[in-house]
């Protein structure tokens, strides 16, 4: 069914959908690793790396993005994947493949953080042992977290408020102006600046807005439109 005033974007929980996009988008505590494995570690290649991949990511999330909206409008859910009905076979397999890309993905976000703990604790070498045993706590730590929890929207908001946000918009201007040596007021350390204030009212203002105003989650509970769906599809079977 329709909803009232789908299509007007300026609300104030625009600053959580931010945090949202900046979460979708960071790859900078990669960019080390990344760098240092390409062939011809230079920054030729790494501008060309760096650039298809997040042109190619914003792409996709577009029109991943405009497609759902598009569907389901005021309803649409933090996880697009609630708004669909149980019987929908194409979902379930869109749930599958969702799946199976997390499950592939998990592993880069746990070499950073491996990598860090092996730097900073174990002064950059692990054993096989101590190799195995770090990943797997690390990874039986965050699945752990991850299913005391099951609203993906709310997940999303903090995660990209407190960690994309300073990592995308705060930790980068902040090292860039500590490192420059240009005048306060050189066009780029204006950017860098302004980049940096941007990023600070954000994550204050998003994480404001994600306690005070959460969004809301089905919890595993079927949308109400899927009832009528299923009247319908009754109804069409029946004989005349």
């Amino acid at each position: 069914p329709k909803s009232e005033n789908a299509w007007i974007f300026a609300k104030s929980n625009a600053v959580q959908a931010i945090g949202v996009m900046s979460f979708a988008f960071i790859c900078h505590h990669n960019s080390f690793l990344i760098y240092g494995s390409l062939k011809e570690p230079t920054l030729k290649n790494w501008s060309q790396v760096t650039h298809m991949s997040v042109s190619l990511a914003l792409v996709i999330s577009v029109v991943f993005a405009a497609c759902g909206y598009m569907t389901f409008t005021g309803y649409t859910e933090g996880d697009i994947f609630e708004n669909y009905c149980r019987e929908d076979n194409l979902a379930t397999f869109g749930r599958f493949c969702y799946g199976v890309t997390v499950i592939l993905t998990f592993p880069l976000e746990c070499f950073v953080t491996r990598e860090v703990i092996a730097n900073v604790f174990f002064h950059g070498n692990l054993s096989t042992v101590f190799h195995v045993a770090v990943t797997v706590v690390i990874i039986a730590v965050a699945t752990g977290i991850s299913l005391m929890y099951d609203c993906l929207g709310i997940v999303l908001e903090l995660n990209g408020v407190l960690s994309a946000t300073p990592l995308v918009f705060i930790i980068p201007s902040a090292c860039y102006l500590r490192l420059s040596k240009e005048r306060w007021n050189h066009s780029d350390n204006l950017i860098s600046c302004l980049i940096l204030v941007l990023g600070v009212l954000v994550m204050a203002a998003g994480f404001v807005m994600t306690v005070v105003h959460p969004q809301e989650c089905s919890h595993g509970k079927e949308m109400f439109y899927c009832s009528f769906s299923n009247v319908s599809l009754y109804n069409s079977t029946l004989p005349p």
